[in-house]
């Protein structure tokens, strides 16, 4: 039975991925959401950085006895999955990288800079992450998205991450730069854009498929960034549709 490793983002955990699990189990594949360090049952943390967050990953596959799973990253989880593929690019089955991008340039420079300060201010001013969950969710879904039936399952998920993890994965992210590994890809992979991300916006997405050899990319209409809670039956019959495709005697 072929894994499916699944990846968070800086905002959630990994029951951000409940929608998967029994769908993923259905097709004879193992679900397996992890959460990053600072994130679910795991303590806080005050830093982070994604050597760290890969060691992390592989350390879990390994705790697990899994052989050559799936990559799922969503979000900072898909820069993960590139950081994993950039040391053990053999050690995997496939990859799905889900509203993500290659790169998130100089960390000093100026965009990166209110990048932080703007996702830090309202922690600075004593508001909690649950407090902020509702208007977080809002602000990541495209129109079709705001209607899911999951939005409570995410907005509760958004407002359990710790105020230090979530400082912390800040601050990691604007460090992000894989885009000197994405020509070594050498697994069958996909690219995952939703059409209204603002995040990690679909022609990053298109254009980064581009330059992975063999890469499929799809692109969700009127979803954003959180594709696989905004519209989990299209996000899943994508993601196994190209899993049927691309797991030949690996299931």
């Amino acid at each position: 039975m072929t894994a499916v490793v699944m990846l968070h983002g800086i905002g959630a955990g990994a029951r951000l991925f409940e929608p998967q699990r029994a769908v993923l189990a259905a097709r004879g594949l193992d679900p397996v959401p992890l959460d990053f360090p600072g994130y679910g049952t795991r303590p806080p943390v005050d830093a982070m950085d994604f050597e760290g967050l890969a060691a992390d990953v592989e350390a879990a596959i390994a705790e697990r006895g899994l052989d050559r799973p799936v990559l799922l990253g969503h979000s900072m989880g898909g820069m993960v999955v590139q950081t994993l593929l950039r040391c053990r690019p053999d050690a995997y089955a496939a990859a799905i990288l889900c509203a993500t991008s290659p790169a998130f340039g100089n960390p000093s420079g100026e965009f990166q800079q209110k990048f932080v300060a703007a996702r830090m201010k309202p922690l600075d001013e004593g508001r909690t992450m649950a407090d902020m969950a509702p208007e977080t969710f809002a602000a990541l879904v495209g129109p079709r998205g705001a209607s899911t039936p999951w939005r409570d399952h995410a907005i509760a998920v958004l407002g359990e991450t710790p105020a230090p993890t979530f400082r912390a994965a800040v601050r990691c992210l604007v460090t992000f730069d894989e885009r000197a590994s994405l020509g070594a890809i050498r697994i069958p992979t996909l690219l995952l854009a939703g059409e209204a991300d603002t995040n990690a916006p679909a022609p990053v997405m298109e254009r980064m498929a581009g330059k992975i050899p063999g890469a499929e990319y799809r692109c969700m209409a009127g979803i954003g960034h959180l594709p696989n809670i905004e519209a989990p039956e299209e996000f899943d019959a994508i993601i196994l549709d190209f899993l049927d495709r691309n797991l030949k005697g690996s299931a």
